[in-house]
This record gives structure tokens, sequence and C-alpha cells, in this order.
């Protein structure tokens, strides 16, 4: 991976014609929705990003993508903090209007930008955004909150009463099914 930052506005339609690739990083604190989403992440955290612009046989112009950043979600189990790192690889078809996008096949997710200029960044936060996990857990031998979790479920075990077998609603019409008229 490339130690510099990735561009943050580029013409995606001429680097998919010169089947460019851009390696770089963007930094987590510039991703403001994304932020919203984790607890946090270590001082001058990245994401690392490789991106391959091409056009495909039909002269579609795509981009496959992969990421990672080391983030800190919160466990919801415990509420605790809980290291993680999102990982993402994708594929993603340039395109201008929603028409266009509904020509893609199903392999290319669209990709939407303003004429020639698309904001890496963004589509950086946006693959980041799809991979946070939406119930963050420690495992469960590893979660500060594993001895009372244990403690409630075995009260809740003891306290069930033992069910008794119930009838099948349904066996009067198993008899009817039976029995000659």
């Amino acid at each position: 991976m490339s130690n510099a930052e990735l561009p943050k506005s580029v013409d995606p339609y001429r680097l998919a014609e010169q089947n460019t690739v851009l390696e770089g990083f963007v930094p987590l604190s510039a991703m403001a929705r994304f932020n919203e989403c984790i607890s946090g992440f270590e001082e001058g955290g990245v994401c690392q990003v490789t991106l391959s612009f091409s056009m495909d046989g039909e002269r579609r112009r795509i981009v496959v993508g992969k990421l990672s950043a080391n983030v800190e979600l919160q466990c919801q189990r415990c509420m605790g903090p809980k290291a993680a790192t999102l990982v993402s690889e994708f594929r993603l078809g340039l395109v201008t209007s929603d028409a266009q996008a509904q020509q893609l096949p199903r392999d290319l997710e669209p990709y939407l930008t303003e004429g020639f200029n698309a904001d890496l960044w963004a589509m950086v936060e946006d693959e980041l955004l799809l991979v946070v996990p939406p119930f963050p857990l420690h495992e469960r031998d590893q979660c500060p909150a594993r001895e009372a979790l244990e403690a409630l479920e075995g009260t809740q075990v003891s306290a069930r009463p033992e069910a008794e077998p119930r009838e099948n609603p349904f066996s009067v019409l198993a008899d009817l099914k039976t029995k000659k008229h």
C-alpha cells in the first residue's frame, strides 16, 4: 500500500480509459458520516485503499476496489469498546444517471458521478458504511459481560417450567382423512 493520500476528486472516465490503479489512504477523520457510526479510531487513523479503474467488453467504466480500516466499535452486549478491522471488496459501474444505473449487470453496483468528476473520499466512505456491522459483539468468551450473561441465562433456564407436550390442533383433520365415509 502507498503512503500517499488518495486524491479527493478525479475524472474516473479518463482513469478507466487509461486502466489506472490508485493506491493510497483516506484519513478517517475526514469522514463525518462514518465517524457517527463508530466509537473511534487511533489518532491519525486511515483507511487503506486500492482502486482499479478499467473498461469492460461493453465499454462500461468500472471501479474495482479494496479497502481496510482499523476502528473501534461499541459492543452491543457489554457496551464497551471492541477493536475491529473493516474490510471491503467492491465492483462499481460508473454512471451519470439513474437510467444508466438500471442498465448495469447485477454484479456491478452503480456509482453516480457528477459529469466527469468523482469524489473518491465519498466513495470510500460509502463503502466503509456498508461494512460496519449492525450489531458488533465481542466473541462470547472475550466479552466483559460474559459472566453476567451466563448468570442470566442460568437463571432463565432453571426458571422455565417443564412444558407439557401440547396436542396438535390439526390432529382432528388427520383423523378425518383416514376415515372412510
